[in-house]
């Protein structure tokens, strides 16, 4: 368990979306300081400044910005992994090679960068936190975001290695598991989705009791209870979207 008031916090892809609430929602929990980071720090508008976010120029894929940023930001003790990248392309019968490398650079190996970097960072400060925002679609077969549910299934198990690395140091390490959320990166689903702010306080609630695995919405919860009463039957119905005209799940 943590107590996020008064503490250091660093938030990849801070400047909208999922990213942007947890840097909101840090602030209104006390947070001392909150680290928004994006890839343009002009991207981060004066209202969330005003409210105290600090903008952090970091591309997550860029290990000099990675290693800049651990230095910069030496007072972090907690820090949501939430930038991510979905190509929305088919992962083999796909009319773009490239766009499942370009998933897994920023969903995994982004992940992993910020890890790496911070893990001395967090032990400096007492071991503090990581949460890593996931998705329902690395926790089961999504065959109509192929190359996206890869790389975060991969970077589920990241997050389990990267907690038994850790423990040692204190660090604790909570995977979030996010379903359809009302965010730009998800504008051409159609569906119920979920506000921002709402993911962003079930986040942080898993992260202040040291939970390791969480669901944060409803579409998590259900995906997951149906993966878990019948795999077979839930890994053919998910089949079956691949060939429908418009996306209706996922994030």
């Amino acid at each position: 368990m943590i107590e996020l008031t008064g503490r250091a916090a660093l938030v990849t892809g801070g400047n909208r979306g999922i990213g942007r609430a947890f840097v909101e929602e840090l602030l209104a929990r006390g947070a001392a300081r909150v680290y928004a980071g994006t890839r343009d720090p002009g991207d981060v508008d004066t209202a969330l400044v005003e409210a105290g976010a600090v903008p952090v120029r970091l591309d997550v894929t860029d290990l000099g910005q990675v290693t800049a940023a651990a230095s910069m930001c030496a007072d972090v003790s907690v820090l949501i992994n939430n930038a991510g990248h979905f190509a929305n392309r088919r992962l083999v019968l796909t009319d773009d090679p490239d766009a499942a490398r370009a998933e897994m650079e920023v969903n995994f190996f982004g992940t992993l960068n910020m890890i790496r970097a911070f893990a001395p960072v967090l032990a400096a400060n007492g071991g503090g936190a990581i949460a890593n925002v996931l998705s329902v679609a690395g926790m089961v077969p999504t065959p109509f975001m192929g190359g996206y549910s890869t790389s975060k299934a991969a970077a589920l198990w990241l997050g389990t290695i990267a907690r038994a690395e850790l423990e040692p140091q204190g660090t604790q390490v909570t995977s979030l598991i996010v379903g359809s959320v009302d965010t730009r990166m998800a504008a051409h689903v159609d569906g119920r989705k979920e506000d921002p702010r709402d993911v962003a306080r079930a986040g942080l609630r898993a992260v202040e009791r040291g939970e390791s695995v969480a669901d944060t919405d409803w579409m998590a919860v259900d995906a997951r209870a149906r993966m878990a009463r019948d795999p077979g039957r839930y890994e053919r119905q998910l089949a079956k979207l691949l060939h429908a005209s418009t996306l209706r799940t996922g994030r």
